[in-house]
């Protein structure tokens, strides 16, 4: 008998290099684990919300960081999660390899690889569905705390409890096997009871291979 699939769920934003990465991991977890990735919208300009200790640049991005997710859930809204999968891996493919700018012609390009409409791209200046974004950033963040950002990820524990954990943070990101290898030990962590946290310093940027 086949080994029952489970599903994890990733909370991301379309601007974090570092999402985008284990995004692309966890497709590849997909093929060598009975896993399936569900993906959902979070918002880091939500999480800083009236954070005035953050550099102006920072703020600059966290300004324009509201297009692409109230695009994101615009379209999931109009159209179902599973638009979410596709639309995320035109958005990152434009925003992190091609390095284009966030604005229409971007959205509308990555609309239309997504097989959705490019009129969404309207979306991207809109309120409507703030309240919607609200309730879907929530969902990933109130498990694991306001103190850490994107990647977030949710999967069932073999007690039918949630496991939920910020990241993992890794460049570039896994293939094959060895995808495998780190979920099943990001899998062993995250499922310790009582365990909250391993990192050492970051000493290379994003890696996009």
């Amino acid at each position: 008998m086949a080994e029952e699939r489970i599903i994890a769920d990733m909370w991301f934003d379309p601007r974090c290099p570092w999402a985008w990465i284990t995004s692309r991991w966890l497709l590849h977890v997909e093929q060598v684990r009975p896993v399936d990735v569900r993906f959902h919208v979070m918002s880091l300009s939500i999480l800083n919300e009236g954070r005035d200790d953050l550099p102006d640049r920072y703020k600059e991005g966290l300004a324009k960081g509201w297009g692409p997710v109230r695009l994101a859930i615009a379209a999931e809204q109009k159209f179902g999660n599973d638009v979410l999968r596709p639309l995320y891996t035109a958005l990152g493919t434009r925003i992190h390899h091609e390095k284009q700018e966030l604005g229409p012609e971007l959205y509308e390009a990555a609309l239309v690889e997504a097989g959705l409409p490019a009129q969404l791209a309207g979306y991207a200046d809109s309120t409507e569905f703030d309240e919607q974004l609200r309730e879907s950033h929530f969902a990933g963040m109130n498990p694991v705390g306001m103190d850490v950002g994107t990647p977030v990820i949710h999967v069932p524990g073999e007690d039918g409890k949630l496991i939920a954990f910020f990241g993992p943070v890794v460049t570039p990101a896994p293939k094959g096997e060895a995808a495998g290898r780190l979920w099943d030990g990001t899998l062993l962590v995250a499922g310790t009871p009582g365990f909250y946290e391993i990192k050492r310093t970051r000493d290379v940027g994003p890696v996009f291979d």
